[in-house]
């Protein structure tokens, strides 16, 4: 059987901050070494509180996904995705939506 898996995410509703580093992304990095990490840029989530501020999102994308590199998040050990760009996730919810 492979490692566990840990499926987990951040909103880009604005900078990182230190308690994103420690609450987060410190976890994530040790995680990485046992897990089967999936770490997601929640942009879609994101619309829910912050809906009127869509102008500069893709920059805020773009920066979260340098933060999570730059804590030392390795590409090659976890999958760093930005939610909108997999289809499947919407596809999902409206499923299990429909169930419940």
């Amino acid at each position: 059987m492979g490692k566990p898996i840990v499926l987990s995410g951040m909103q880009p509703t604005g900078k990182l901050h230190l308690g994103n580093l420690e609450g987060a992304l410190r976890n994530w990095v040790n995680l990485q070494k046992e897990y089967q990490m999936y770490l997601c840029i929640v942009d879609w989530h994101s619309l829910t509180s912050d809906y009127d501020h869509t102008a500069d999102l893709k920059e805020r994308i773009f920066q979260m996904a340098l933060d999570y590199l730059a804590s030392g998040l390795d590409p090659d050990k976890s999958a760093i995705f930005i939610q909108s760009q997999v289809k499947e996730h919407a596809e999902l919810f409206l499923l299990l939506a429909m169930i419940v």
